[in-house]
């Protein structure tokens, strides 16, 4: 195996079992021997598929969703990765799938809801005389249930919330995360239907309907709405946009009825109680001699295919209702990683015409064989039990596979097999988020763009640089000045370097926003269910720039959308390369705030807090007594608070390097354990926050710009933020 001393890192601390003393007790090899004896239980042929999935597992060929990796062949032995749960119009049904997805959740599952059903807050509740309070507060409960629950001892929760446009609630949902940190276990989409976008086109008004029963409250105005959710996206990231019409175009079963929502990022469009289980082929692995290794690639597509049809098969499901949706359409998602890698093997930038041709001709090549593999699998087992009702039989099922667009391929002798023998699974193919599993196989995210060429990172007294591969590969020739600046900038556009090199390796927010656009919508012509990409925008980019990418995205095919704006947040400061010098704000002659009194094990701590315009600006702290040590280090300690504070340094950061720093003489103080001064410092401000700005101190757990495990800083891309060094992701 040919692991990297990164991927070795990750795979230490989130895949390979320890003993209840937290002692390794596998190596990667023994992980991936794992997974392949428990996989291949679902064949007759045992050992031969065992060695078959463990090879192209070993040869980081193809490697399956995280929940696999860290369950099978475990006593929990859960595998899927994305699940969707219903949410009636009743207490009753709310806190029933609460419950459900806390177990999910415990199991390694992610979970998608689709909020639209719930009365609007303030509508009448007959049966306790009084009023919702709409699906807002709901999503909120959810949230902080979800904060509580550690995935399988590996994971954090992650969720995706839906509302409907028409929804009387939808201008309060759009607005829901504009607060940072708020919702910070939840991704929010807006499913936007034909009959808003026309009146989007047309400039009009549309109207929004009480779910309870049907009734048209007000109308308002597509331009409005539209405007908003463009505003919100361009200031934090969110809410994105799910066109759930598209979805149900293509919906393969709708005899079990509408999509409604899907899974945390958006790719996997589900039923209620559905799940899907998911893999990536490494296609930077299919390059051999320069060229596309086509045979390697389908050989891939075939034995991957397979291991995902064998992860149905040998699932310990969290729930007796997902197990019976599941095995009823038998949904699979195969998709890639590498893609980026793959382009510049070839010589081929990422922003160009030619790369758009090459991803849409690798994935008609994955959906074939994938939907050919899927009709051998069902004369071997049969067909999934809806295929006599599904969308396979119907006289539209060229033109939904978009065969037009891939003459090459013998579409219509699969579409004589599917007919003839049935196909084993719903859906074969999804591009999904391949943050940890790409970081093992050592090549790029998904369908992504590279985001960094290099950063470095300083860890526990030590220095630690990670350049990726391929990019050391190429560049390694480059003197030591030009080199450090390609590292502390992570790109190449300040470096004196060919513009044909630069272009080549161009990193994500290097690329156009409309070429973004324009490679998730190459893929999505080949994928059954959707894409996860984020579209990078630049700094300086506007809340007009945002909604003319959402257009785009609609008027190219996309099923769903979402852009991140470099910097938008005001924890997420990672791009990639070195950060512009920050120069602190002038403090104002007048500030306000208030002097907070904590018991430590050296007396009384005072500390005041102030904020200006901005919000926090400075900390003093005074311990009783003047002069002395003590004294002199909290004097230092608050200087260099306030200095980060006016710097633009994020409360989230400052406190993760303040709390639980211990000293020998531990207090408690309303409640809390208080570890020090620095302790007692970061607690102050927690509770000056909660009291001046309703906010609890979950907000602090490292959901945003701070990697929770780690502390590097965390890049948001595939629709969810991640942390490039350690790998972790809520998603």
């Amino acid at each position: 195996m040919k692991l990297g001393p990164h991927a070795l890192r990750i795979l230490e601390k989130r895949y390979l079992l320890k003993d209840p003393k937290g002692r390794l007790i596998e190596s990667p090899q023994t992980l991936f021997r794992r997974v392949a004896q428990a996989i291949a239980k679902g064949e007759k042929e045992t050992h031969k598929w065992e060695e078959a999935f463990y090879n192209m597992m070993t040869q980081l060929l193809f490697l399956p969703n995280s929940p696999c990796l860290m369950n099978a062949g475990t006593k929990l032995g859960q595998l899927a990765a994305c699940f969707v749960l219903p949410i009636e119009d009743s207490m009753e049904s709310i806190f029933q799938t609460l419950k459900e997805a806390a177990v999910i959740h415990k199991s390694g599952g992610g979970t998608g809801f689709d909020f639209s059903k719930l009365r609007p807050r303030g509508d009448v509740v007959k049966s306790t005389a009084g009023v919702s309070s709409g699906p807002v507060s709901f999503i909120k409960v959810f949230d902080a249930a979800t904060e509580e629950i550690k995935q399988g001892g590996k994971r954090r929760g992650a969720n995706m919330a839906v509302l409907s446009g028409n929804h009387p609630d939808i201008m309060e949902f759009i607005r829901a995360k504009e607060r940072p940190g708020h919702l910070p276990n939840f991704n929010l989409s807006v499913a936007l239907d034909q009959t808003f976008m026309e009146a989007l086109e047309e400039a009009k008004d549309y109207p929004l309907r009480n779910p309870r029963n049907g009734q048209v409250v007000r109308r308002l105005s597509a331009l409005e709405v539209f405007s908003l959710i463009s505003r919100m996206a361009w200031k934090g990231g969110e809410p994105g946009i799910l066109f759930l019409d598209r979805v149900n175009a293509f919906n393969p079963t709708p005899s079990l009825g509408k999509i409604e929502s899907t899974n945390p990022c958006g790719e996997q469009p589900l039923l209620p109680y559905e799940s899907c289980v998911l893999g990536s082929i490494n296609l930077s692995a299919m390059i051999q001699n320069g060229s596309i290794d086509w045979d390697l690639l389908k050989d891939t597509v075939e034995k991957g295919t397979r291991f995902l049809d064998n992860m149905i098969e040998v699932n310990l499901y969290p729930l007796s209702p997902i197990r019976k949706r599941t095995l009823l359409t038998r949904k699979i998602g195969l998709g890639v990683m590498g893609f980026a890698d793959m382009l510049i093997k070839l010589g081929i930038p990422y922003a160009s015409a030619q790369a758009q041709e090459i991803a849409k001709k690798v994935m008609a090549f994955i959906q074939f064989h994938s939907k050919k593999t899927s009709v051998v699998l069902a004369r071997e087992r049969g067909a999934f039990p809806l295929y006599p009702e599904s969308i396979y039989n119907q006289s539209n099922l060229q033109s939904l596979l978009n065969i037009s667009e891939t003459p090459h391929l013998p579409w219509d002798s699969l579409i004589e097999e599917i007919k003839k023998e049935g196909i084993r699974n719903a859906t074969t193919t999804t591009i999904a988020p391949t943050g940890t599993i790409s970081l093992i196989a050592g090549v790029s995210s998904g369908i992504e763009p590279l985001f960094a060429l290099a950063y470095r990172r300083r860890m526990m007294g030590e220095t630690l640089e990670y350049v990726h591969p391929l990019a050391q590969r190429i560049l390694e020739n480059l003197d030591k000045d030009l080199w450090e600046k390609v590292v502390e900038e992570g790109n190449l556009e300040k470096t004196p370097l060919d513009p044909s090199l630069k272009n080549l390796l161009a990193t994500a927010y290097e690329i156009p926003p409309e070429t973004h656009v324009e490679m998730q919508a190459a893929f999505q012509l080949f994928t059954d269910n959707a894409v996860s990409k984020t579209v990078n925008l630049p700094h300086n980019a506007t809340p007009q720039d945002v909604e003319e990418v959402y257009r785009l995205a609609y008027k190219k095919g996309c099923k769903g959308i979402t852009a991140f704006r470099d910097r938008s947040r005001e924890q997420v400061v990672v791009t990639g390369r070195k950060e512009e010098d920050l120069r602190p704000r002038s403090r104002p002659q007048v500030t306000r705030g208030a002097t907070w009194k904590i018991l430590t094990g050296c007396g009384n701590l005072y500390v005041t807090i102030n904020e200006d315009q901005h919000g926090l600006c400075e900390v003093f702290s005074q311990m009783g007594k003047t002069g002395g040590c003590a004294a002199s280090q909290l004097e230092a300690t608050s200087r260099l608070i306030s200095l980060a504070l006016r710097s633009g340094i994020s409360i989230n950061a400052l406190l993760k390097q303040l709390q639980g720093i211990r000293c020998p003489m531990p207090s408690w103080d309303q409640g809390e354990q208080i570890l020090s001064c620095s302790d007692a410092i970061a607690k102050a401000i927690i509770r000056h926050l909660r009291l001046t700005k309703g906010e609890g101190k979950k907000r602090f757990r490292g959901h945003g710009g701070v990697c929770p495990e780690c502390g590097h800083l965390l890049i948001t891309e595939e629709g969810c933020i991640s942390c490039p060094f350690c790998g972790y992701s809520p998603c």
